[in-house]
Order: structure tokens, then C-alpha cells, then sequence
């Protein structure tokens, strides 16, 4: 039984808190009654080992229980939320999907199934070894969303170690589709903590949970903070109770970081690292207000090659459904991110596909949005690189404004603003002013 030393614990943890959902408590041993619950239901369909079960859900007691009882008949695993419904007869497609188990807003299920052989190399090997997988897409949004493939056994054994970690309240903010979501429920959970569910990840909903449940970590991307602090709902509930914001999924600029650890000063800042392929690796930074982090522990190994970092993990993943193979022939993964190095140190520039390149000079729209976002006029800004005929790449910078300023004045204040932090062929060519810079479906920033 693949998930044996979890539930030797659940069952230690008897009746602590193992869930906040809607609001009210859900015990170790009420998930035990759920999983075994979930075998039950999985027998009454006759779902086999092997099978490519959907999960369509969020974070939800009946959710979590599936889960745990799938990767036990060791199925391959492909969760699933909400903000995917656009894309699921193509996630269907690709992840070759058998099974989907959709779960209501009451935490019951309901099921379909698809006459569907699996035939990908990567999943007949998971079967071959009856071994569960993990199958997590990307959200797509320049393109078809990308598939990758992970032996759950394999990601299990990170929280399978017998050192005493203390518990904590961690808000289930991270998506239960996406990698940081997975790493929530497991290191919750594997440590007898409880995971707070949101219903709406809206930053007053997101503070008044953490004011009503005594939340101690909140993991969240750095434009769910930035949102955070725009609506200054910290102004209006209590949020004393947080000891961690542990912050990741994207690039963090430097505005953001000094203004949540002016208003959150109990709080200690921690960047992650971590990606749909390799995982979350263990890292510190070097002070609650710095960018700079070291990776820890002996589960990765990094390396850094023309400024790109790579990695190498037996945690990375095996592979892509429906990509090209981003591992060098010595089993390096090649992230994509490029990194300044200081010694034991690193700092995320940003994606080298984010680079814009003018005339040979290079930069990152982060490096770029750092600047602009310390103008007072200026409430969110994105910055990419658009393609133009006669200099082949110009800078856009679409931008949200405090008050309403005609577009010619604003774009002069901004020149001006720039002309001593920014190089001539870093400052933004084109200004977008919109009402609204509304984030990804994954509060995320959207950079298209």
C-alpha cells in the first residue's frame, strides 16, 4: 500500500484537525473513514489499477480522500479544477483519460468513464511497475497546455522521513491542480497540520479565513499579493496569527516584497522554487526582504549553464505527454529560468522565453516592471516584448493607474520616471492603459 505511513499517521493524529472546510472542522480520523469511503466506491465501479482517473475537484475532504485511495489502486492521476473547464476535452485527450470523477459544491461524486487505451510509452511503464502517477497540465495560456508525468511513488518518499515536524494551519491556497497545491495537502498533512480550504480566493476572503482559523502559513503568488495590498484588506481583518508567507509560482519584483513586509512585519518571507516538472526544491532567503535564496537539503542538485539553471532530482518528472524532452543526455532538466548567482546564492531573473532582446541588449520584463511599479501613479503594471518592423522588438508596458491621465502625459512622466533607473533601450516604447490588469486563472500575472 503505497500511502501506508500516511495513514499510520492520520491515525496517530486521530482527532486533530486534518481540514477547515466551509468553515468547519474535519478530523484525521474522519479523512480515514472518507478514504476508506472512497475504496468502497472505487470497488462499486470497478475502477482497475492502472487506470487514468480524472479528479475533479478542490480542495474538499471527499476531494483528498479520492486521491489518497487512487494512488492505493495506483491509478495515474490527473487533477483537475475549475479553472481548466475550458480545456478539458483537450486535457481528455492527451492525459488518455479512462475515469472522471467530478466532485459537487456538497463534496459528492459523480462519474463518467471513456472507452480509452493508454498507449503513451510513460504511462504503460507506471502500469508495467503498478506504480500511481501523477499527470499535472499547465494552464496553456500561450498555447496547448503542456502534460507532465510523475511516479507518485517516487514524490511520496519526500514525506515518507521520520524526522518531527510541528504541524501547521496552511491556507489551501494553490490550486489542488498544480504542483505547489499537491506539496500543500502532502506536507500538511504527512505533518499533522491542517489544510484551510478557500471557496474564493479573493484577498478579503483569503484574510478573513486567516483571521477566523488562526492560519500560520499563507503560500501565495506574488500577484495574489500584489492584489493583496491594492485592496488593503490587511486593513480590515486580524492577521496577526501569520508566522510564514511563502511565496512562489512566478517571478517577485521588488515593490511588492518591501510593502508586504511593511505591513506584515511578524510575518517571515520565504521564496520558493519550484515547477510543474521538478517539484518544490527546499531553499531559505538570505533575509525576509531580499530575492536572493539558497536551495537545501540533499534531494536536488543545481547547476547553473549560460546563465540558465538547471537541476537534477529523483523527484524531477519522468517526462512530457505531448513535448520534447527537456533533459540534457547526463539527466539535467533544463528550467528555463535564468538566474544571477552569488556564491551559494541565487536570484530568478526570468523565463529566457520572456527575454526581450533589443538589438542584442537583453532584459526581463520583471527587471522592467520593478521600476515602473515604484511610480505612485502606477497600480499594477506587465511589460512584454512585441515584435516591430523596423526595430524587430519594441517594449509594451500595459499599466493600471490610480487616477485617469491622458495617455500622452502619463507616458512622459513615465520616460522621465525611468530615464535614471532604466537603460534608453529598456524603457517601455508603447503604453497600454487598461481599467483593470486582471490576473491568470491561477493568480498569476498574464504577460500576453
Amino acid at each position: 500500500m503505497h500511502t501506508r505511513f500516511l495513514l499510520e499517521r492520520f491515525r496517530a493524529y486521530g482527532s486533530k484537525e486534518a481540514m477547515i472546510w466551509k468553515g468547519e472542522p474535519y478530523s484525521y480520523a474522519q479523512l480515514l473513514e472518507s478514504i476508506e469511503a472512497s475504496r468502497s466506491f472505487l470497488d462499486r465501479y470497478r475502477v482497475q489499477a492502472g487506470s487514468v482517473a480524472v479528479l475533479e475537484g478542490d480542495f474538499t475532504p471527499g476531494t483528498l480522500a479520492l486521491m489518497f485511495a487512487l494512488i492505493d489502486r495506483e491509478c495515474l492521476i490527473v487533477p483537475l479544477t475549475s479553472g481548466m473547464d475550458s480545456r478539458k476535452e483537450e486535457i481528455y485527450e492527451i492525459a488518455q483519460a479512462q475515469l472522471v470523477l467530478t466532485m459537487d459544491a456538497e463534496d459528492q461524486v459523480s462519474v463518467a468513464s471513456f472507452p480509452t487505451l493508454t498507449s503513451h510509452e510513460l504511462l504503460v511503464s507506471l502500469q508495467q511497475c503498478e506504480h500511481p502517477g501523477l499527470i499535472l497540465f499547465s494552464s496553456g495560456s500561450t498555447g496547448k497546455s503542456k502534460a507532465t508525468v510523475h511516479d507518485f511513488t517516487v514524490m511520496l518518499k519526500k514525506f515518507s522521513t521520520d524526522r518531527v515536524r510541528a504541524g501547521k494551519r496552511i491556507m489551501g491556497f494553490l490550486f489542488f491542480d498544480h504542483i505547489g497545491g499537491i506539496n500543500t495537502v502532502l506536507n500538511t498533512l504527512s505533518s499533522g497540520g491542517c489544510i484551510v480550504a478557500l471557496e474564493d480566493r479573493s484577498p478579503d476572503r483569503v484574510c478573513a479565513a486567516i483571521a477566523r482559523h488562526k492560519v500560520q502559513v499563507l503560500p501565495a503568488s506574488p500577484t495574489f499579493l500584489n492584489l493583496l495590498l491594492l485592496s488593503e484588506a490587511y486593513n480590515r481583518h486580524d492577521l496577526s496569527s501569520l508566522e510564514l508567507i511563502n511565496y512562489g509560482t512566478e517571478a517577485m519584483n521588488e515593490h511588492t516584497l518591501m510593502r508586504i513586509r511593511e505591513i506584515l512585519p511578524q510575518a517571515g518571507l520565504l521564496q520558493s522554487y519550484g515547477m510543474s516538472e521538478i517539484g518544490i526544491i527546499r531553499s531559505s532567503s538570505r533575509s525576509p526582504d531580499s530575492l536572493w535564496i539558497k536551495f537545501k537539503g540533499e534531494d536536488y542538485e543545481t547547476r547553473v549553464v549560460d546563465g540558465l539553471l538547471e537541476v537534477k532530482s529523483e523527484f524531477t518528472m519522468l517526462g512530457y505527454l505531448n513535448a520534447e524532452s527537456r533533459f540534457t543526455e547526463d539527466g539535467w532538466y533544463r528550467t528555463g529560468d535564468a538566474v544571477e548567482c552569488d556564491g551559494e546564492y541565487f536570484r530568478i531573473r526570468g523565463r529566457q522565453s520572456e527575454m526581450i532582446n533589443i538589438g542584442g541588449e537583453k532584459i526581463y520584463p520583471i527587471e522592467i516592471e520593478n521600476v515602473l511599479l515604484q511610480m505612485d501613479e502606477v497600480i499594477e503594471a506587465s511589460v512584454v516584448g512585441e515584435k516591430n518592423l523596423i526595430t524587430g522588438t519594441m517594449i509594451t508596458a500595459t499599466f493600471q493607474l490610480r487616477d485617469q491621465l491622458p495617455a500622452a502625459e502619463f507616458r512622459a512622466r513615465m520616460r522621465a520616471f525611468c530615464r535614471d533607473k532604466l537603460p534608453a533601450w529598456g524603457i517601455p516604447q508603447k503604453c497600454v492603459i487598461v481599467e483593470e490588469l486582471a490576473p491568470g486563472n491561477r493568480l498569476k500575472k498574464k504577460r500576453s
